[in-house]
């Protein structure tokens, strides 16, 4: 299974500890791991393949040149990093079929194989939408009224590349992004929702996009139905959304042990 992240060095602690989730608990599977950067160090790109080769898998580092996005519009908190996951398909190698983008903000808590080998035909990309916040008229007066049924995460994305390469362009995004400059709040996920929003699959939240802060609203909307354990049985991908991080001091979350499970896991030979 193809794996992709997009980031900068300062997402590489919490990258090694997603990848350690992912490993741990999808057992015999083999993983190609494809990281796009501009600025990562050599030495710190070496240190994560032999991590990633010690569990038996691979690492392919696609560097993006920082001029490539030169001429192109960006905000005030977000770098030309923000296209890459949208533009992954124009780094990636010509013979890749589908790739599962995934945040490293996320713990892998079960298999990803059934969400891998899902049906793709006529989306670009399969995501979830988060349910406890109506977005969808929100964004539309923010974003200029466009068509959308929902308002997708895009913390994980499962991506049908022949179809993104028939179908993105990537002056399409550049022109939104100008247009849109001072209503984009979250600018690839804005972008993502704009301009594909039909073509994207729906997944379910619970399993695929679970929101770690919302345990209570989880929990109630299923009657009790979906507790911890049932987290820890059928959650696939556990997203630390939002500005607090379980890898910061003073994070309190009620996945924090959890998440300093996989953390200690990942740096059991570091003395930190």
């Amino acid at each position: 299974m193809n794996i992709l992240v997009t980031l900068n060095s300062h997402y590489l602690h919490p990258l090694k500890v997603m990848l350690t989730s992912l490993f741990s608990n999808n057992p015999g599977e083999s993983f190609s791991i494809y990281v796009m950067h501009s600025t990562i160090d050599e030495q710190e790109l070496k240190k994560l393949e032999l991590y990633i080769q010690d569990y038996g898998h691979t690492l392919t580092v696609l560097t993006v040149d920082e001029t490539y996005f030169a001429d192109t519009p960006t905000l005030k908190h977000f770098t030309t990093e923000m296209y890459y996951r949208l533009l992954a398909f124009k780094f990636l190698p010509a013979n890749l079929d589908r790739i599962l983008y995934i945040d490293p903000d996320i713990l892998v808590l079960n298999p990803v194989r059934e969400l891998y080998d899902m049906e793709m035909e006529g989306y670009l990309y399969a995501a979830a939408y988060h349910g406890f916040i109506n977005v969808k008229d929100v964004n539309k007066l923010r974003l200029n009224a466009y068509e959308i049924d929902e308002y997708y995460n895009s913390g994980v994305l499962l991506m049908n590349l022949p179809l993104q390469r028939k179908w993105i362009k990537e002056q399409d995004i550049f022109t939104f992004v100008e247009k849109n400059r001072k209503r984009l709040l979250l600018p690839d996920q804005d972008i993502l929702n704009a301009l594909y929003s039909a073509k994207i699959k729906s997944l379910d939240e619970k399993i695929y996009n679970y929101d770690a802060r919302y345990y209570r609203y989880y929990k109630l909307k299923t009657n009790g139905f979906f507790d911890i354990d049932h987290v820890l049985r059928y959650t696939v991908f556990l997203h630390f959304c939002g500005k607090k991080k379980p890898w910061h001091k003073n994070y309190n979350g009620k996945f924090h042990a959890l998440y300093k499970h996989y953390e200690n896991m990942a740096f059991k030979d570091e003395v930190r």
